[in-house]
């Protein structure tokens, strides 16, 4: 058998005490002074399919409630 160990490496990202990628992600660029829409465009490059997924839901809400409201 081979009974080798490895050292763990100290230039390794810190752990993220249990978050998910997204949530640092999230961390990453909406914290500081910058304006809202900076913060969103940094995002979207960072994460464009996050992004894209974002935008498809807001719009079927949009859409839900316009429909709600013809009633």
């Amino acid at each position: 058998m081979n009974d080798v160990t490895t050292a763990p490496t100290t230039d390794a990202a810190p752990a993220s005490n249990k978050k998910t990628a997204l949530t640092d992600a999230f961390r990453e660029h909406f914290t500081g002074d910058a304006p809202l829409t900076e913060k969103a465009k940094g995002f979207a490059k960072a994460r464009p399919w996050t992004s894209a997924a974002f935008l498809g839901v807001a719009a079927i809400a949009v859409l839900n409630t316009l429909r709600g409201s013809r009633g």
